[in-house]
């Protein structure tokens, strides 16, 4: 058995054998991983194939983080997404607290939106 580092799940032997591996090939957006569990990996997709490209890429970690790569986005615009963001999240991943980080293409954060379940309350730093 191995466990991984982040996500804390474990993996038998058998599924590193038979699971095919991205290193070494070229992959796209599409084929990434956009989630460290089945329902993050959903929501990731839909943010970005929702996104009309203002999201490049997206990943949930933990069912609780969203970071999103968004090269398009105006400064004007950050808030107005990441509080979007927050929503969505929350929607699909009620009663606990959320953290979204937006990152420009560089992959520099850009913004990071707490949303506290509890105040129901947005903050920005």
């Amino acid at each position: 058995m191995i466990t991984t580092a982040y996500g804390g799940g474990t993996v038998s032997q058998i599924d590193c054998l038979t699971t095919p591996s991205a290193i070494g090939r070229d992959v796209t957006y599409a084929e990434l991983e956009r989630g460290n569990t089945p329902g993050g990996q959903t929501f990731g997709n839909w943010v970005v194939q929702t996104s009309q490209g203002l999201v490049q890429d997206a990943y949930v970690r933990d069912n609780n983080k969203l970071g999103v790569v968004s090269p398009k986005v105006r400064p004007n615009e950050v808030r107005p997404l990441a509080k979007s963001l927050a929503q969505g999240f929350h929607e699909n991943f009620p009663n606990q607290d959320l953290k979204v980080l937006i990152y420009a293409s560089d992959k520099k954060l850009i913004l990071t939106t707490e949303y506290y379940t509890q105040t129901n309350q947005v903050k920005y730093s």
